[in-house]
């Protein structure tokens, strides 16, 4: 009698902790947003989520208001629409918003790489040194040379001006992942005396069958993130995370030329700290992953925009040409490729604008921390709700201020100059009358912003900079409607079209 009763006990208490899991006794107390569990329990919305993300925040939105709680399998996410409460979100301390729980799920799944407590203090610290100040200034004076070896070396050949045909996505992804490819990872040293040709044909075909596997990864990265991958998908997905592991392992890397001190500070401080060697290779993966994952897509719709706006493509063309003229050089015909500098990129104000105004359209991440503790929240209309311990507080920007009519007019149009006043400093921006401080979030913000970001920045410019200085540019088809957006990537950066667009290039003399 006694051990059915224990059994029974034993039952009971287990179907208890698995309906807790599930979420049927969680309920809304006084203070918090509204909560909508979904009719599937722990799955909640998931599979509407994973579907298209920004139509169901739009959908919870316009049912609950500014800041509303959702399940979604299996954890409860406070998705907070007001942009006046981005500041408090983003600045709280992370004894009670940490951003490092759901990246370090993350990086384990995606890339393999178990973080120490010291990584991001490790990648924080080398950035600050590398991707900004002079540090910024020697990687950009790399990255140039690595699109005079890809993109610039055969131009001074004297060949005719023929017309060349190309996949847009495809040619900007390739080119700008290959540059700072080359720029961060090293490049192949000559063996031997007049052999610096031999070296760079290498390290064009080297990277070049990088991209093609890092694109296959690329292509699988949401349905990993999300482990949604069918067994196909997953067994390829660890092929090509061994592949980048052999590939891009520490042994290898030091054993390049020009290896930026990004990457071999970064490598010293993990060994110093302990991380064993097949764990730096992962890190390797990973950070090739963060630094060039967004930055081709990036490129590929700011040609595209300016491509299809013929008004902003002369304006911007007309900027470089001039910045060219003032540092006594000029793009010519058998001449040498020219030297575009980091100063150089910082007297470009419409192409900034322009840069911007693509990200506002196209940038699309999911800021997540996890609520360590209750957390009080005020909106702009005065309520004051409590974030519960245990739940995670997201911000959506793109659809919350970067497409809110509110903030910027016409938001679904392509306007070059909008983030630029006529004198060439930053416009302001407002809603209801009270100016705000985030108006576009394509890096993050607070303890979570890239850190890249001034990196990534310069190599888009550069790589537009080089196209709109050196080549005539044409849409194959003049019509060519803008493509729309894969929406299995909503929340994973840069947004990517569901088609290719084709465009035609030429050497401009």
């Amino acid at each position: 009698m006694v051990l059915w009763v224990i059994l029974l006990c034993t039952l009971v208490s287990l179907l208890l902790g698995g309906l807790y899991v599930l979420g049927v006794f969680r309920r809304r107390r006084p203070n918090e947003p509204p909560l909508d569990k979904g009719t599937i329990p722990w799955l909640g919305y998931l599979l509407e989520f994973r579907k298209d993300s920004s139509e169901f925040l739009k959908r919870m939105q316009r049912k609950h208001g500014d800041v509303f709680t959702v399940l979604i399998g299996g954890y409860y996410f406070t998705f907070v629409m007001d942009p006046f409460c981005f500041g408090t979100i983003v600045k709280e301390s992370r004894s009670k918003l940490d951003f490092t729980t759901s990246a370090i799920q993350l990086v384990v799944q995606v890339f393999g790489y178990k973080p120490i407590e010291a990584t991001h203090s490790i990648v924080h610290a080398s950035s600050m040194k590398h991707l900004m100040g002079d540090g910024l200034t020697v990687l950009t004076q790399a990255t140039m040379e690595s699109f005079r070896k890809l993109l610039l070396f055969n131009l001074s050949s004297g060949e005719k001006r023929v017309w060349q045909e190309e996949n847009l996505f495809h040619y900007c992804y390739n080119l700008v992942f290959r540059a700072g490819y080359l720029a961060l990872y090293g490049t192949e040293p000559p063996r031997g005396a007049g052999n610096k040709e031999k070296a760079e044909e290498q390290d064009r075909l080297h990277s070049n069958q990088l991209f093609q596997e890092f694109r296959k990864y690329d292509r699988l990265f949401p349905h990993l993130a999300f482990a949604m991958l069918p067994p196909k998908d997953k067994r390829e997905a660890e092929r090509l995370k061994r592949h980048f592991w052999n590939v891009l392992s520490v042994k290898k890397a030091w054993q390049k030329d020009n290896i930026s001190g990004w990457i071999s500070d970064q490598d010293q401080l993990l060994a110093e700290n302990g991380v064993p060697e097949y764990m730096r290779d992962r890190f390797m993966f990973m950070l090739l992953w963060a630094s060039q994952g967004n930055t081709g897509p990036t490129a590929f719709w700011l040609l595209l925009y300016l491509l299809k706006h013929p008004e902003a493509l002369k304006a911007v063309r007309d900027e470089v040409d001039k910045v060219l003229r003032e540092s006594r050089q000029e793009v010519k015909a058998e001449s040498p490729p020219v030297t575009i500098t980091r100063d150089m990129l910082n007297q470009t104000p419409l192409l900034d604008s322009a840069l911007e105004e693509t990200l506002r359209l196209v940038a699309a991440p999911i800021l997540v921390r996890a609520v360590l503790e209750d957390t009080s929240l005020r909106t702009s209309s005065g309520a004051e709700l409590t974030l519960r311990k245990g739940d995670r507080v997201a911000l959506f920007p793109h659809i919350s201020v970067q497409m809110n009519p509110e903030i910027h007019e016409e938001p679904h149009k392509f306007k070059y100059d909008r983030f630029v006043n006529p004198d060439g400093t930053k416009k302001d921006f407002y809603r209801n009358g009270k100016k705000l401080k985030f108006v576009s979030m394509p890096w993050g913000a607070g303890v979570s912003t890239c850190p890249g970001r001034f990196f990534a920045t310069a190599e888009m410019k550069l790589f537009v900079f080089l196209m709109l200085s050196h080549f005539d540019l044409e849409l194959v088809n003049e019509e060519e409607e803008i493509p729309a957006i894969d929406i299995s990537r909503w929340g994973f950066g840069t947004m990517q079209p569901i088609h290719d667009v084709r465009f035609r290039y030429r050497p401009r003399f």
